[in-house]
């Protein structure tokens, strides 16, 4: 499809959850465009090379093109399109505040070409009442339109669980929430063509908090079982063998497991820290602060625990060879957004060890701005190392024949045979 044609769908952000939108939508047949601003990006799409972080595979990138799928740098193009949703990221800065600056671009592009009887569609992480106050208010004034009487606009909260083979694009409920109840129908409409469900909420401020909600519930609960971990191994109790048991009980009970850090794109936020200080609750949500500080505190205590078990060996830290295993945030993924490993890298570089790595899906790798060099041979690399330590735990390997192979093994996703490694 080129860029001079209309299109029924254009997604600006080709990361990770613009670009799987994209794919579900080309695959319903909804003629898609994808608009991002940086020229090698969409020039790598445009001829089939799929992003890095393996957000999309070469076949499913090949496929999309087939079916008409483009990318463009020209913002004109975005107001031939019938619905445009915005994918951008939406970082944490250092002071662990959202930075919307992205959304302000996009919303800046989008608003030079929006066109009437439009529906606008903002997926990032963002506050409650980002859309209303902030998107809108960009729209409007760049646009001259009105939200609500000339164009449609909602929230409709990213859900997405990558690698998964059960939880696809279309077996995910949407949430939507409009401006207007004839916002909320328009932006139904669409989403209804990509998924089995679509969930109404009452207006753009609660389905931004159910996404608030939903990502403060993962922190929560990690943090929480990353404590208990912590305690079962102070008393000598095993905590997978405690999750075990607790996880039969029927009701009343999700299961969790803890590991090295919390990483992936669904950062933990603080709603006090809102883009408008005169609406600031002058209270943090002090559970969500806790569990920042326990997951943020995983990886110095993995590294402790490597030490330690280094030393209980007659071994110290300082010159011991450890081999890292698995540097991405998610199990059988490239993406290594957030990831605990080059933290607990640079801590064990600190105390002295050499480090070397594998991981299937990332050929090169940096902690802390310096090359790890990666290990060719998976097993060799590990008989050879004083400590193997698992931090992420890929389809493609074999605990059961690492630990043998391992002089120690330090598992810290409980993933291995009972008795055949150390485990967090």
């Amino acid at each position: 499809m080129p860029a001079t044609m209309p299109a029924d769908l254009a997604v600006i952000g080709l990361g990770h959850s613009g670009l799987p939108l994209a794919q579900a939508a080309t695959a319903a047949g909804i003629g898609t465009l994808g608009y991002d601003p940086d020229p090698r990006t969409v020039a790598d799409l445009n001829a089939g090379r799929p992003p890095a972080d393996g957000s999309l595979e070469a076949a499913g990138l090949r496929r999309m093109l087939a079916r008409g799928f483009r990318t463009t740098t020209d913002p004109a193009s975005l107001g031939r399109a019938r619905t445009v949703v915005i994918c951008v990221d939406t970082p944490l800065g250092p002071d662990r505040t959202l930075d919307l600056r992205p959304v302000r671009t996009a919303a800046h592009t989008l608003a030079s070409s929006l066109r009437a009887r439009s529906t606008v569609v903002l997926e990032s992480t963002v506050y409650p009442g980002s859309t209303e106050e902030f998107l809108r208010t960009v729209l409007e004034e760049g646009s001259g339109l009105r939200a609500g009487r000339d164009f449609h606009l909602a929230y409709a909260p990213s859900r997405l669980d990558p690698g998964s083979r059960s939880h696809g694009y279309a077996q995910i409920p949407k949430v939507i929430g409009g401006l207007t109840p004839a916002c909320t129908e328009a932006a139904a409409a669409f989403y209804g063509r990509l998924t089995e469900k679509v969930v109404r909420a009452r207006g753009p401020r609660e389905a931004e908090t159910a996404k608030l909600l939903e990502t403060n519930y993962r922190q929560i609960n990690i943090a929480l079982v990353n404590e208990m971990a912590v305690f079962c191994h102070d008393i000598g109790v095993d905590i997978w063998d405690v999750i075990r048991c607790a996880e039969t009980k029927p009701f009343g009970f999700q299961s969790f497991r803890p590991g090295p850090g919390v990483g992936g794109h669904s950062v933990p936020i603080d709603p006090n820290h809102l883009s408008y200080p005169s609406r600031a609750l002058g209270y943090p949500l002090r559970i969500v602060e806790l569990a920042q500080e326990v997951n943020a505190r995983m990886p110095r205590y993995v590294s402790q625990r490597a030490a330690a078990l280094l030393n209980e060996h007659g071994k110290s830290a300082r010159g011991a060879r450890v081999l890292l295993l698995g540097v991405t945030y998610k199990a059988d993924l490239a993406d290594q957004e957030g990831a605990p490993a080059a933290e607990i890298a640079t801590r064990l570089r600190d105390l002295g060890a050499q480090l070397s790595y594998h991981d299937p899906y990332v050929p090169h790798w940096q902690a802390a701005g310096r090359a790890v060099p990666r290990a060719d041979s998976l097993y060799e690399a590990a008989a050879a190392a004083d400590l193997t330590l698992l931090l992420q735990h890929h389809r493609t390997y074999d605990l059961q024949g690492l630990a043998a192979k391992a002089q120690l093994l330090l598992d810290t996703r409980g993933a291995s045979p009972t008795g055949a490694a150390h485990r967090l």
